[in-house]
């Protein structure tokens, strides 16, 4: 059974930073291109960034210089570090793999940032 796990989120004030985890299980987690996707209030879940297996990440342009997304092979584990946070950061974030067609995703972790 896949399990993915977001953990790290929480209430920040802006400008200041956080750091989310995703841990998978029920996974061959390599070859899964992991995603960080965000939905904040009344708005539709957007992808925020992506990495393959092989470390090529993806990134909104918009959030470029901000938000840096890694991952961990040995502890089948998808990060996504954010500084500089914005109140319209605030979302729920969500962690997705991806292979062959086949997603799965996580519950979410909520960020809220305070002006």
């Amino acid at each position: 059974q896949v399990h993915l796990v977001e953990s790290g989120g929480g209430l920040v004030q802006a400008g200041g930073s956080l750091k989310l985890s995703c841990a998978a299980s029920g996974i061959n987690f390599r070859l899964h291109t992991m995603n960080w996707y965000r939905q904040g209030p009344g708005n539709q879940r957007e992808l925020v960034a992506s990495i393959t297996g092989s470390g090529v990440t993806n990134y909104v342009d918009s959030l470029k210089g901000r938000f840096t997304i890694s991952r961990d092979n040995v502890w089948n584990s998808v990060y996504l570090q954010m500084n500089n946070l914005i109140p319209e950061d605030t979302a729920v974030y969500y962690c997705k793999a991806n292979y062959k067609g086949l997603d799965y995703w996580g519950r979410g972790t909520q960020v809220t940032v305070s002006p």
